[in-house]
Order: C-alpha cells, then sequence, then structure tokens
C-alpha cells in the first residue's frame, strides 16, 4: 500500500503539471485563431483590390484603338502574335514600341512584310492614314512606348540649327543632301525626300533598322521640329545653286567625278602637247 507522503507526491507532481498542459495547449489554440485570422484577412484583401488589378491589366480599349485591333487582327496577327507579343521566326514583339514605330513601318508601306530580308524597303502603302493611327493606338494602348504628339510638328522651328543638328546626327548615313546611302550587311539609309514630318519624327522616336534612336533625353521635341524643318524646306526645295547636284550623296561621288574630269582632261591635255611637239 503507497504511503500518505506518495499520495501527496502524486497529487503535487499532477499539479504541477496541469498549468503547463494548459499553457501548451493555449499557444496552440492562439496560433491557430492567429493563422486563421491572418487567411482571413488575405483572403479579404485579395477579393477587394484583385478586380480593380485586373480591370487596369485589361482597360477597354479606346474606339479607334478597337478598331485598329480589327485590323491587326487580320493583317498582323500571323507574324506578330494574337496579343502582339511577337512569334518566333515571322515577327518580333511590339510590347513597347508605341504608335511611333507603327506610323513609321506602316505609313511608308514597309509592313506589312512579304519576307523577311536585311531591311524592309519603301512601298505605297496598304492602310490610308487613318487606318495607320488605329493600328498605332491598339499597339499602344496595349504596350505602351512613344507616340507622335498632335498638331504642327514644325511649330518655332529654327532652319539653321536644324541645319547643324543635321549635319551632325543626320548627314552621315542619309548624306549631307538627305539622299540616302549605302550600310553594312545590305542595309541602307533611305532617302529623305518622299518623308512627311510624321514620318520623320517617328523614324527619330522608334529607331528603324540600323538608325539610332534619338528620345526626347539625346533630341528635344523642339530640335526634333528644327531637323524636319530643315528637311523640308531646305533639302527638298534646294535648287543647287553651285551647278550640278551628283545626286547629293557628298564628297564621295564629288571625288570620283573629279578625278575622272581631271584626268580625262589631262589626258587629252598631253595629247594635244604631244602632238604640237
Amino acid at each position: 500500500m503507497t504511503s500518505d507522503n506518495d499520495r501527496r507526491r502524486g497529487l503535487l507532481a499532477r499539479l504541477r503539471g496541469r498549468p503547463v498542459a494548459r499553457s501548451r495547449g493555449r499557444r496552440r489554440l492562439g496560433a491557430a485563431v492567429r493563422l486563421i485570422a491572418a487567411l482571413t484577412l488575405a483572403g479579404g484583401a485579395y477579393t477587394v483590390f484583385a478586380p480593380g488589378v485586373q480591370a487596369q491589366e485589361n482597360p477597354p480599349l479606346t474606339g479607334a484603338a478597337a478598331e485598329g485591333k480589327a485590323l491587326f487582327d487580320v493583317s498582323c496577327v500571323t507574324c506578330h502574335g494574337r496579343n502582339a507579343q511577337g512569334v518566333e521566326g515571322r515577327g518580333p514583339s511590339l510590347i513597347g514600341v508605341g504608335a511611333a514605330s507603327v506610323e513609321f513601318q506602316v505609313g511608308t508601306g514597309r509592313m506589312p512584310m512579304a519576307r523577311q530580308e536585311a531591311q524592309a524597303p519603301r512601298k505605297p502603302p496598304v492602310f490610308t492614314d487613318e487606318q495607320v493611327r488605329q493600328l498605332g493606338q491598339y499597339v499602344h494602348e496595349i504596350g505602351g512606348g512613344p507616340q507622335i504628339p498632335e498638331g504642327d510638328l514644325r511649330q518655332g522651328a529654327n532652319l539653321a540649327t536644324g541645319g547643324e543638328l543635321f549635319r551632325i546626327n543626320c548627314s552621315q548615313c542619309h548624306a549631307f543632301g538627305g539622299g540616302g546611302g549605302a550600310l553594312s550587311s545590305g542595309k541602307f539609309a533611305p532617302s529623305l525626300h518622299p518623308a512627311t514630318d510624321r514620318q520623320i519624327y517617328a523614324a527619330m522616336l522608334s529607331g528603324p533598322q540600323n538608325m539610332p534612336v534619338f528620345g526626347d533625353n539625346q533630341i528635344s521635341p523642339q530640335e526634333k521640329a528644327d531637323i524636319i524643318a530643315y528637311i523640308q524646306e531646305t533639302l527638298k526645295h534646294n535648287q543647287d545653286q553651285g551647278g550640278f547636284s551628283l545626286g547629293r550623296y557628298g564628297p564621295s561621288t564629288e571625288g570620283v567625278a573629279i578625278f575622272l574630269i581631271g584626268i580625262v582632261a589631262l589626258v587629252f591635255a598631253s595629247l594635244w602637247i604631244a602632238g604640237k611637239s
């Protein structure tokens, strides 16, 4: 039989163990309650904010962009994908290129492109100016990117400043007279004579083919207006007061012409002198 002392010790041990067991149970219950509360709060926050985020990611298209999407789905989706994300081996992604790139490529007839080449040549455009703007608006609304400002792109332009900027930034490829020139790997800088104000502005913003991008940090909007005015009002209407322009390709053709004419003149002069002597 157990003594009274043993019973007392067992009773004390049980009493000492109860607070420990109770404290552990309370901690576990508190942790479970806190976890449930956190999950409830997270679910509520998601329910409140997720529809708004989704609506921002897929905003409704404007009227012009909706018209552009209809054109895109018929003429562009094969190469650029249903969401303009691009198709490998066919066409690049249009996300981020903006309306400026679309207006240049489609407005000059370079796109749609019949086949992959070193460079897309200028062709008669397939779409009207209004359709080109609708396509550009659609691409801009789904992917963002640079846009051409509205209004007169030559307003307040300075021809002298435009000429200086053109000679520094453009003449190396497009030649001093804007006639264009050959580049490496089958590419070329096109002539600027058929280009419109918006096409020149779009080319500076988007940097097509080998052309660098001239954003507003490199060339300000006012400087872009100066360059456009110089091209449109000076290069396209120059009467070549110095004589025959030789295509306005710059010193290369001029040097070849001088060399050939000079050599021929020297040969005839030498023959004439030899005949007289």
